[in-house]
Formats: structure tokens, C-alpha cells, sequence
């Protein structure tokens, strides 16, 4: 489909995402989360890709919510703007494709929100994050009072969430919200060289892999544990587990079909 504020491109089996609203820093307004969704929803659909990147077009990833869109909504129009924000952040969560973010620049409230739902974050090294919500008389609506505590501990989510101070991406990094952080000119080749990397193995794989992580890290371990030994099994029943071993074997590099 055609995209307004939304930039698609695909190449060996890596679909990269990039919200295209650089007058405003890629704020988030209806439209365009509307339009990020079914992004997700196509690159979930081509069995062609692997791995995906989120990114942002010139000084921003996301900047945050459209602040202007957002001002005069009533109490009705905020539950239904937060149900679709919570909705897509959901769909990467539970997306068979591991997300990597590729913050460039301001990653703030919603966008902050954004990095959080992916898998793995790559930051450059001029990045701001934070959630900044309480400045403007609210807090987070996308999931940054749950997903913060859960990446960084409670106490440092509310000393972020009640300040609405940023941080910038060595903080963030010492704290776990990012990865890795990059030179800023080197940030989408790093994203890139780790998709590609992903992109190798088998997709079965980091399905289960990603999923297990998730379910597991809200349910107890003795549950989480049986539900490993369940992926396990089921994963004798792949050809890429065949290939995998076979090619270890054979001491050469496995050609993983995802099947």
C-alpha cells in the first residue's frame, strides 16, 4: 500500500520502517500510527523478511505524540489514541520478526515508548531518550509505565517517569534501555550488519526465540521453563534444526529455510 508519513524498504530478507515526519521530529499522530501498524502488518506478512529496523527520517526517531493533535482531545479520544498506540506496540511485540531500533536523535515519550517494544536498540551517540509526559500535565499512554520498570528496575523508571528528565544514550546504555551505542553516522550500517546477521539464522528460531523471552519474563519460571521444553521439542520437528546439525557436522555453514 501506499504510505503518507510511513518510508518501506525491503533488501535480503531485512524490512526497515522509517516514520517520515522530520518537520515535526516524526511526532506521532493518529495517521501515522495508523499507518506504522499496517507496516508492521506487511512486513509480517512477506515470509521474505527476517528481521526488521525502526528508524527515523532527519534529526528524529520519534520526537514523541503530536502534541497539537493531542491538546483538545476529549477523555474518549485520549482512551482510543492510547488503544492504538498500545495495539501497535503489541503487534511488534508478538510479531514473529525480531524489531531492532535505530534511534537516531530524540527518542521521547512515544518514541521512547517505540524502542521499548522492540527487541534490541542501537543508539547513536547524540540520542536524547526519555519519557517526558509529565511536563504536560500526564503521564505515559503507549506502555512506558510498564515497560520501563520491566527494562531498567522501578526505581529508576519513576525517577525518569516523575522527573520527565532525558537521558542521553550513554546513560541509556548503563541503565539497559539500549544495546549498543554507535557513532551517529555509523548507526543504520550497525543496525543494518546486525539485521543481516539475524537474518541468517534460521526464522523459526528467533520466532521461538523471541517469543519464549517475552511469555517467560511475566509468567513463574517453573511455567516458563516447561513452556522452553515445549519450543524445544517442537523444534526437532524443523528442517533447520536437521540442517543446522547436519551442517555443524559437516563443518559448513548451515542454509537455514526457516521451515
Amino acid at each position: 500500500m501506499a504510505y503518507r508519513n510511513i518510508i518501506i524498504e525491503k533488501k535480503d530478507g531485512v524490512g526497515t520502517i522509517k516514520i517520515n515526519r522530520p518537520k515535526v521530529l516524526n511526532a506521532l499522530n493518529k495517521d501515522t500510527v495508523g499507518e506504522f501498524s499496517k507496516a508492521v502488518g506487511e512486513l509480517e506478512q512477506d515470509k521474505n523478511i527476517k528481521v526488521a529496523i525502526l528508524t527515523g527520517e532527519g534529526k528524529a526517531f520519534i520526537a514523541g505524540a503530536d502534541i497539537g493533535e493531542m491538546k483538545d482531545m476529549s477523555s474518549l479520544e485520549a482512551k482510543e489514541f492510547a488503544e492504538i498506540g498500545h495495539n501497535l506496540l503489541m503487534k511488534i511485540e508478538n510479531s514473529r520478526i525480531p524489531f531492532i531500533a535505530a534511534v537516531n536523535g530524540y527518542a521521547l515519550g512515544g518514541g521512547c515508548e517505540v524502542l521499548m517494544a522492540c527487541d534490541i536498540c542501537i543508539a547513536g551517540v547524540s540520542a536524547k531518550i526519555g519519557q517526558p509526559e509529565i511536563n504536560l500535565g500526564i503521564h505515559p499512554g503507549f506502555g512506558g509505565t510498564q515497560r520501563l520498570p520491566r527494562l531498567v528496575g522501578r526505581m529508576k523508571a519513576k525517577d525518569l517517569l516523575l522527573t520527565g528528565r532525558s537521558i542521553d544514550a550513554k546513560e541509556a546504555f548503563q541503565i539497559g534501555l539500549v544495546n549498543k551505542v554507535v557513532e551517529d553516522e555509523k548507526l543504520i550500517d550497525e543496525a543494518r550488519k546486525l539485521a543481516n546477521m539475524i537474518a541468517e539464522k534460521s526464522s523459526v528460531q528467533t520466532g521461538f526465540i523471541k517469543s519464549l523471552v517475552n511469555k517467560g519474563a511475566d509468567i513463574d519460571l517453573h511455567s516458563a521453563c516447561s513452556l522452553e521444553i515445549s519450543y524445544f521439542s517442537s523444534s526437532f520437528s524443523t528442517e533447520d534444526q536437521k540442517e543446522g546439525m547436519t551442517a555443524f557436522l559437516e563443518k559448513r555453514k548451515p542454509m537455514f529455510k526457516g521451515k
